[in-house]
Order: structure tokens, then C-alpha cells, then sequence
């Protein structure tokens, strides 16, 4: 019977385990940011539904469906799903090859796809993908979007736009004569309001105050701009009704690799929104189960009428942010779009496309990462190829292409990272003792310190290791000391994710020591930002030294350090 249970548990869905102690005070708490997220969501449904070559009401039908089946049946305690930035190129492409009835269809097929993945264990696939990959696709679209809504942004009078980039931004630029100037100071206003308004008010998005100050001008001055009613007409009122999309037998093959990359881009975007989840929350989501309810939100959002979807992470931090104690709030999000839908759909035909172009410029920017470029340019060259690789592919051909020339790339950087670390030693007496100095045999540990190695080439597939190592930061004594002596290689998928250590390690008021750093690995972090972060006196040659610098850093409290080890449970075991 237990085993039983337990077989069900592992597919549990976080809403269901956090209502058996559900409060009133977890309500309230769910209720306010719920209803704050769901605000947010609103011209972030409508512009990547636009934006995708679709209509407003796909991106909002997408966010009620897929944001409560999201919430419902996922892995997460705060993710919210929905209709995301990611997804506007990809989508946008699929309608002009195959028309919309190809874009329900390759969604749908994207659903099995991700629930084989969660049912089969094969989400944690994802993790394979190294970030310079990530990154180049990352930025690559975020230049796409912003791309597309130069047009509305300027409010340009121009024939239907190219899919390509080049002929897009060629066509732009013939046809910049009909700039009209009231929707270029809408659309200035909106981006400043964005932009500025959270300087005032932390608690008020400044989309939603550019939304309705925006509409309110447009329809109280009948200024002579492109609205949603003038461009798309009203957005119907009620519910909207279920189709069963025509499935057309023929188009499997065509669209199989369309669907397999808004599958594997659902997958990496849901996930990496999950992991920074949370990071903001201090809970651990289910991969398995957050891609199967992925995949079951991507095959209902179809009968609808709706686009692809995903999880969220500018949502989803707004909804940690905005105090979400579990899933319930995902679903209250979900249910304040539904009820805007039900009330207040006529009034959004005077919504200025202006408006919804600067909130996607908005979006475009903070999901490109941009700041992450500074750190891809430090690393080494073969890094930054396959980077550039990623984002010229995206850019200039699609995302598939990108991401399997950027796999493959990264794969044969992989193969050759792996036989550099191969090495043959004659074994002398000097060999022996300049061994001991590593070695942690025979060597009391005192118990303000805990020790953390890593064993081996710390590469993309691996890098979580240290993440599920490090969840509990409450285990660990005053002193950590990461010792690196056997690991023998690393990539920028592994620098990254040892850079987050020391700011999370300093959060829970702990100290870093780094030793034992090999020549490769040694090379990687002096481009990294750890030795800005931890000191170059924390950083040591081997373990004996390092244990001598824990020890002057506790006798520098001036007695304090023995009171703190008193303090930590000495009957944790160093790691």
C-alpha cells in the first residue's frame, strides 16, 4: 500500500499538497498577488498574441486556459504560466508557413511531446543545453520581438512585414516617410511611464498604468492612431468557445520539427523560470510533473484558440514578489484575466497598439539578458564562437537551426574540454608530497567548516549537482571551503553557476574559501567574477592553507568565531 502511495505521490501537483494545510492567511496572501499578476498579465496577453501574427483574445484565452491548468497541475508553488516573449518569433513563423490551423496543430503536438518528457524522466534533458547556447538564442529573440514592433511603435504605413529579419528592418526603412508623429509620442509616453513609474510606486505595474492612461487618451481625444478595434475590431465578450482544431494527417512530418522546438523551448523556458522560483521562494519545484502539466496546458490552450505556452519568469517573479504562498495564486491570476474577459472585453478596442509596442520593447529588453554578453566576451574564444553562432542563426535563420548548430557546437567543445583533461605523470617523490598538501586523509576538520569538492569535469549537464547540494544553506558551518583540486575542467555552463554560490553563501551570513584550483579551471575563474566577490586572500592553493585561513578568520572575531562553532550542530558531517 505504501509503495502504492508513494507511486502517486511522485506525480502529485503542488496545489493539491499545499491545500491539505491551506490558511485563511495563505488566501489573503494569494489573493493580492493573484489579482497584482493578473493585472500585469493583461497587455502582455494582448501584445504577444499581436505580436505573434495572431490576435489579442489568442494571447488572453492562452493566459486564462494555460495559467490555470499551469498552476493547477504543476510542480511549482508560484510559477504562472501563459503566453510568453519566447515563443512570438517561432508562432509568428509557423502562421506564415502553415497558417493558424498548422500553429493549433503543432501546439498540440508540442503537448505530447512535453507530457513524454515529464512522464519518461526526459525533462532533465534541458539541462544539456550549455549557456552560451542559451544565452545566443535568448538574445537573439529578444532582438527579434523589438524588431517586430518598430512598425507600431512608429506607427508606420507598411505592407505586411517580412519574416526575415533583414527584409523586415529593409522594409522598415523604405517606408519610415510615414512616421506618424501622435503615435510616436504615444508610444515615447508609454516606454517613459514603464520605465519611470516604479520609482513612485513598487507596488502598481507601470504597464498597467501606460495601459490605461494610454487608452484613456486615445479614446477621450479620438487621436488619429492604430488601436486594437481599428486593427483587429472588438475582442468578443464571454467565454470563448471549445474547437477541436482540424487535424490534417499530412502535415505530421512538416510540422514535427516546429513542434519539437516550441516543445523543447517550452521545456527550458518553464524549468529555468521554475529554478529562479525557487530561488526567490526557497522551494524545490518537480521538473516531471511541471513538464506534464506544461504539456496538458498546450493542448488545451488549442481548443481555444489560443498559442503556445510556457512558465513565466517576469510573472512569476512578480508573483514571489507580490507575497504568493502557493499555486492558489497562479489560478487567481488566472481567473482575473477571465473575469476582465467577461466584463471589460469591449473597452479594449481603444487599446493603442503604441501602447502594447512599448511594453513589448520593455519585455524584449529584460529578457534578452544582455548583461550576460560582458561575461560570455571574457570567456574563451571557442565559448564565445558558439554564443555568436546561437544568436547570428537566430537572428538570421530560425531558432531550430540555432539551436542545433549551437548543440552541436558546444558538443564538439564538450569532447575537446574532456580530452585536455587527460594526463600522464611520472610518479616521483615530489609528486607524492605535493599531493599531501591536497589531501584531506588524516586531517582533523574543525566544525566551523564544511567542505564542498567537486569531482570531475564541472560542465553543462552537471551544474545542478551543485545546486542540489547547496539548497539548504542552513547545514553548512560559518566557513565553507569549495574544494576544486579534482575537478579538471570547466565551461561557462559551470562558471556561472559557481558564481552564484558566494552572494547566496554571504546571504545566509556564511564565508567562502575556494583551493586547489587546476590550471584550466584556474584560467576560467580569473574571467569570472568570484575573485571580486570572495577576495583574492580567499582563494587558496590547496586545502592546508585553506584550513589556516578559516582559522584566522574565526580568532579575527576576537573570540566570537568559537561561540558561532558552539553554536552550528557539530553532528553535521562535513560534505
Amino acid at each position: 500500500m505504501s509503495k502504492y502511495t508513494s507511486g502517486w505521490n511522485q506525480w502529485m501537483p503542488k496545489l493539491v499538497v499545499c491545500l491539505r494545510n491551506y490558511s485563511r492567511q495563505d488566501f489573503v496572501a494569494d489573493l493580492i498577488a493573484g489579482l497584482t499578476v493578473g493585472l500585469v498579465a493583461l497587455p502582455l496577453a494582448m501584445a504577444f498574441g499581436i505580436a505573434s501574427g495572431a490576435t489579442p483574445q489568442s494571447g488572453i484565452y492562452t493566459a486564462v486556459v494555460a495559467g490555470f491548468i499551469i498552476s493547477a497541475l504543476g510542480g511549482s508553488h508560484t510559477q504562472i504560466g501563459g503566453p510568453t516573449g519566447a515563443f512570438v518569433v517561432i508562432v509568428a513563423d509557423i502562421i506564415i508557413k502553415f497558417g493558424f490551423s498548422g500553429l493549433l496543430m503543432v501546439t498540440m503536438m508540442a503537448g505530447v511531446i512535453l507530457i513524454i518528457m515529464g512522464i519518461t524522466g526526459l525533462g532533465t534533458a534541458v539541462k544539456f543545453i550549455p549557456r552560451p547556447v542559451i544565452i545566443g538564442f535568448t538574445n537573439g529573440i529578444a532582438l527579434l520581438i523589438a524588431s517586430t514592433q518598430i512598425k507600431d511603435f512608429l506607427g508606420l504605413q507598411t505592407p505586411a512585414a517580412p519574416s526575415e529579419f533583414i527584409e523586415r528592418i529593409t522594409m522598415l526603412w523604405t517606408y519610415i516617410d510615414t512616421i506618424n508623429i501622435p503615435t510616436v509620442l504615444m508610444a515615447s509616453t508609454s516606454l517613459a511611464v514603464i520605465l519611470l513609474f516604479p520609482r513612485i510606486s513598487k507596488h502598481i505595474p507601470g504597464s498597467i498604468v501606460a495601459l490605461f492612461l494610454g487608452t484613456a487618451c486615445a479614446a477621450g481625444f479620438n487621436l488619429p492612431i492604430e488601436t486594437i478595434g481599428s486593427t483587429f475590431g472588438d475582442i468578443p465578450t464571454g467565454l470563448p468557445a471549445l474547437t477541436m482544431p482540424a487535424f490534417q494527417p499530412d502535415l505530421i512530418i512538416p510540422l514535427l520539427p516546429s513542434a519539437l522546438t516550441v516543445a523543447l523551448l517550452a521545456a527550458v523556458e518553464s524549468l529555468l523560470s521554475a529554478v529562479v522560483a525557487d530561488g526567490m521562494s526557497g522551494d524545490k519545484h518537480d521538473s516531471n510533473v511541471e513538464l506534464i502539466a506544461q504539456g496538458v496546458a498546450n493542448l488545451a490552450t488549442p481548443l481555444v484558440g489560443g498559442i503556445p505556452a510556457t512558465g513565466a519568469i517576469a510573472r512569476t517573479a512578480t508573483n514571489i514578489r507580490s507575497g504568493a504562498k502557493t499555486p492558489v495564486a497562479g489560478v487567481i491570476h488566472a481567473l482575473t484575466l477571465l473575469l476582465i474577459l467577461l466584463i471589460a472585453a469591449p473597452l479594449a478596442r481603444f487599446i493603442p497598439l503604441a501602447v502594447l509596442a512599448a511594453v513589448l520593447f520593455v519585455v524584449a529588453y529584460n529578457m534578452g539578458e544582455w548583461k550576460e554578453i560582458r561575461g560570455i566576451i571574457r570567456l574563451p574564444k571557442a565559448e564565445q564562437a558558439v554564443w555568436a553562432a546561437t544568436f547570428s542563426l537566430t537572428v538570421l535563420a530560425d531558432l531550430t537551426v540555432a539551436v542545433e548548430v549551437g548543440i552541436v557546437l558546444a558538443a564538439l567543445l564538450y569532447i575537446y574540454r574532456v580530452s585536455q583533461t587527460t594526463s600522464v605523470y611520472t610518479v616521483t617523490d615530489e609528486y607524492v608530497q605535493s599531493g599531501r598538501a591536497h589531501s584531506l586523509q588524516d586531517r582533523g576538520l574543525p566544525s566551523y567548516v564544511s567542505i564542498l569538492r567537486i569531482q570531475g569535469p564541472f560542465l553543462f549537464g552537471a551544474t545542478d549537482k551543485l545546486l542540489e547540494k547547496t539548497t539548504d544553506l542552513t547545514q553548512f558551518a560559518p566557513i565553507v571551503i569549495l574544494h576544486l583540486h579534482n575537478m579538471i575542467a570547466i565551461d561557462a555552463t559551470g562558471l556561472h553557476a559557481l558564481e552564484s554560490l558566494p552572494e547566496r553563501l554571504q546571504q545566509a551570513g556564511k564565508t567562502l574559501l575556494v583551493c586547489g584550483i587546476r590550471n584550466q579551471p584556474a584560467q576560467m575563474l580569473k574571467r569570472s567574477s568570484i575573485t571580486s566577490s570572495i577576495g583574492q586572500e580567499n582563494i587558496l592553493p590547496h586545502i592546508e592553507a585553506a584550513l589556516q585561513r578559516a582559522q584566522e578568520i574565526m580568532e579575527s572575531f576576537d573570540g566570537m568565531g568559537e561561540e558561532i562553532a558552539k553554536d552550528y550542530d557539530t553532528t553535521h558531517a562535513p560534505l
